[in-house]
């Protein structure tokens, strides 16, 4: 649940024939507190990893920022 209350889920999806499935990521933002409506995606593999590198890279940028003003706010 993020801070807006919206719900993100993940999940893995199975596509087509049994002897030919095509696998991708579904990813569902739900609706906010508000009622603004959410957003889905179905990302391939190599989107889905893409998608998570930049999260990371995001999550750490703005994790040092928070360190730093951290520190700075200490003195």
């Amino acid at each position: 649940m993020t801070r807006c209350g919206r719900r993100i889920e993940v999940r893995r999806l199975r596509l087509g024939p049994a002897d030919r499935p095509v696998s991708r990521i579904a990813l569902n933002v739900g609706e906010d507190q508000g009622g603004e409506p959410g957003v889905w995606a179905a990302l391939t593999p190599d989107e889905a990893l893409g998608l998570a590198r930049l999260l990371l890279e995001q999550a750490g940028q703005a994790e040092q920022c928070a360190d730093v003003r951290s520190r700075d706010g200490a003195r």
